[in-house]
């Protein structure tokens, strides 16, 4: 009897501690999550806060101490050309991706097959451009951008935002094209296909992972990018959500911080939620591209 009571005991210790693990996982996972939402759970709030509210040390800056107002939203929608803002950054991201991806695929697959060493020492290269940084090729660019009269238009982004995707880019889809043996493309060719058909048909559904992470990486690169949207768009009718949202509702030394953190919402909860859509293929396309490359 001892030795089944002592089986008995440390069966139940062993749940114990299996729950007690379970439930310390749960918990940090729960606390990561409240820390990761936190700053989206203040912008929810401030949004709708009058400015007094804000202004007072002794409220309580995570809630309501007067009653909630929408005149702050309405100020950023209306009253500033922030959907103008959101337009341009949609135009200029679709065009930037669609650029990255027709210039770094065929580019990556050609390294890729290239034979012998020349085709990892011209990727190398090319992912060294990726590594220099804006501020150096800030000059250049300007004068580039001056000469072509494209200051103060969406093609003067559409033109300078490729030279900083389509490096990276086709680094990354290299590593893919790498894990996809020829025979597959050979044997396309066999049933009939030609190079481009057995590419599009049989290669290019096999590196899906890499092309979302492609589309992701250009998207949110073109829409986040401050320096270059700054310079060469003055108009408030050119101007992109990264530069559009700091420049006109800081003005002087007067912060909109409701409005500024109703911009911020609006534009982050749909982006985070359709990249959580796309986070494993994403997560996949980086990692694998890495390895394989």
């Amino acid at each position: 009897m001892d030795a089944l009571d002592n089986i008995t005991l440390a069966r139940r210790r062993a749940r114990t501690r299996h729950r007690m693990v379970r439930i310390g996982v749960y918990g940090a996972a729960i606390t990561a999550a409240l820390l990761a939402a936190f700053p989206f759970l203040w912008a929810a709030v401030t949004m709708f806060k009058q400015s007094p509210d804000l202004y007072v040390k002794a409220n309580n800056p995570f809630w309501f101490n007067d009653p909630p107002t929408l005149k702050h939203i309405k100020l950023l929608l209306f009253d500033t050309n922030f959907l103008t803002f959101v337009r341009n950054t949609v135009v200029v991201g679709l065009a930037v991706t669609i650029i990255t991806l027709l210039l770094s695929l065929p580019a990556a697959y050609a390294l890729a097959r290239l034979i012998g060493v020349w085709g990892e020492r011209m990727g190398i290269a090319i992912f060294f451009v990726y590594l220099i940084p804006p501020t150096l090729l800030f000059i250049p660019m300007s004068r580039v951008i001056a000469n072509l009269d494209l200051q103060g238009s969406l093609w003067s982004l559409i033109l300078v935002y490729p030279t900083i995707t389509i490096p990276i880019s086709t680094w990354l889809l290299m590593g893919f094209f790498k894990g996809i043996p020829r025979d597959l493309e050979e044997q396309a060719m066999v049933d009939g296909y030609s190079r481009v058909g057995a590419l599009t048909r049989a290669v290019l559904p096999l590196i899906f992972p890499g092309i979302v992470a492609v589309i992701v990486f250009a998207f949110t690169l073109s829409a986040h990018e401050f320096i270059y949207a700054l310079t060469f768009n003055k108009a408030s009718a050119v101007k992109t959500i990264a530069v559009g949202v700091p420049t006109e509702l800081v003005r002087g030394d007067v912060f909109f911080w409701q409005a500024l953190q109703g911009a911020a919402l609006l534009v982050a909860v749909p982006v985070a939620l359709l990249f959580n859509l796309f986070l494993d293929r994403f997560i996949s396309g980086f990692t694998m591209g890495a390895v394989k490359g």
